[in-house]
């Protein structure tokens, strides 16, 4: 009769943090499909330079002949426009390209000044509270009642066009989304033992809110900071459209859909249209990503 001997027992496989935020996050298909496309979109601005037909801001490879092309038209230079031409004769599909590097640039960039304005000063009134906390925040309020289209064209009519102006203008107009989520979370952490533990210590004050309590802040920023790069590649859009964004030598879609806006009744739709599907579908896929950032880093928003 023979015997059998049980093997050791498996050991329990434990899911790391950030795999199970892997996971969490690839449940939501449109999810996966707006980062995707994210990818898709970067990837095209990133390599503008090498993989577009043209280059649409070099007169050199311009033709004024061939202003207004159907799109799979083939232009006098011999190129074949897949989108068509703009007034000017640049190439659209090339265009476009270009004018996502702009948007992402003035999105990223915004964002992460914004962030690192507001986060700071969230924190700030958070932990210091009484007098601090009161003026940070009325100023915060003050900010939020104000429309944000209407301050950036009041900053940029003072500064002028340019990309690093609208990028100021966006900053001054965001920073406070981030200082008012910032500062409800820290309200929030500062009661903990780990904060009082630290405030034992007599650790330095810059080292208690930046080692200590912004980590713990980080969830609630990410996704408001999310949806903030969407909310900034729109607003430049808008600024540029209105002709105080972007110079009209820089590449940008606003500027694309307002060149081809006078077209319109005319026939010659492409102009504007495809600059515009572009910037919707960029702003939609950021805005499907942001959401399901929130609800996994935030299940209690859990639709």
């Amino acid at each position: 009769m023979s015997s059998t001997t049980a093997g050791p027992a498996a050991a329990p496989r434990v899911e790391t943090p950030f795999a199970r935020f892997v996971s969490e996050f690839a449940a939501s298909r449109l999810a996966l499909g707006g980062l995707l496309v994210f990818a898709v979109i970067a990837a095209v601005a990133v390599l503008a330079p090498w993989i577009a037909p043209q280059d649409p801001y070099d007169l050199a490879q311009l033709d004024i002949m061939d202003g207004r092309l159907e799109p799979g038209a083939v232009g006098a230079t011999g190129i074949l426009h897949w989108l068509g031409t703009d007034d000017q004769g640049r190439d659209m599909l090339a265009a476009i390209m270009y004018g996502l590097r702009t948007s992402l640039l003035v999105g990223a960039g915004s964002a992460i000044i914004a962030c690192a304005v507001g986060a700071s000063l969230g924190m700030l009134a958070a932990y210091a509270g009484g007098r601090t906390d009161s003026a940070i925040m009325r100023v915060v309020d003050l900010q939020l009642s104000f429309p944000a289209i209407l301050a950036a064209l009041m900053i940029l009519a003072f500064l002028g066009k340019g990309v690093l102006n609208v990028v100021i203008a966006i900053v001054v107009v965001e920073w406070a989304y981030y200082a008012r989520t910032v500062r409800g979370t820290a309200l929030v952490e500062r009661r903990r033992e780990y904060i009082e533990a630290a405030q034992c210590l007599a650790l330095p004050t810059h080292r208690i809110i930046f080692r200590h309590l912004l980590p713990n802040c980080l969830p609630p920023l990410i996704v408001v900071g999310t949806m903030q790069i969407a909310r900034a590649i729109a607003l430049e859009a808008t600024l540029s459209f209105l002709g105080l964004g972007v110079p009209i030598t820089e590449p940008s879609l606003g500027l694309l859909i307002s060149n081809g806006y006078e077209y319109m009744l005319s026939g010659k739709y492409w102009i504007s249209f495809y600059p515009g599907v572009a910037l919707l579908v960029t702003i939609v896929a950021i805005n499907l990503v942001g959401d399901q950032l929130r609800d996994v880093l935030n299940p209690r928003l859990k639709r």
